[in-house]
């Protein structure tokens, strides 16, 4: 059992399951910035008038993909599936909260 450092790491990494139309969804590894509650709070509120892409941005910082984890590439992903979005954000934040409840 891992011991609890009362400082979190700045990062995470989780599986997304990317839909795909016609098809199963696809896990692709998403590398998070980890937020405080406080954090999360305000990353929350200020979500409101933001795009997808920027609020993606603001809760990615990478992804195991053989494309490079960029501005143009993320929207290029968002763009094609369309349901990416909501799946990452949901992830997010149901990390954050689990981590929270898990502690």
């Amino acid at each position: 059992m891992g011991k609890l450092q009362l400082v979190a790491a700045p990062t995470f990494k989780f599986k997304v399951g990317i839909p795909v139309a016609g098809g199963e969804s696809v896990d692709v590894v998403m590398e998070f910035k980890h937020r405080t509650k406080s954090g999360l709070d305000e990353f929350i509120r200020a979500r409101d008038g933001k795009t997808d892409n920027e609020s993606f941005m603001e809760m990615v910082i990478g992804w195991d993909l053989d494309d490079e984890f960029n501005a143009e590439n993320v929207d290029l992903l968002l763009e094609n599936y369309i349901g990416t979005a909501l799946a990452t954000y949901k992830t997010y934040i149901d990390q954050l909260v689990q981590a929270r409840l898990k502690n």
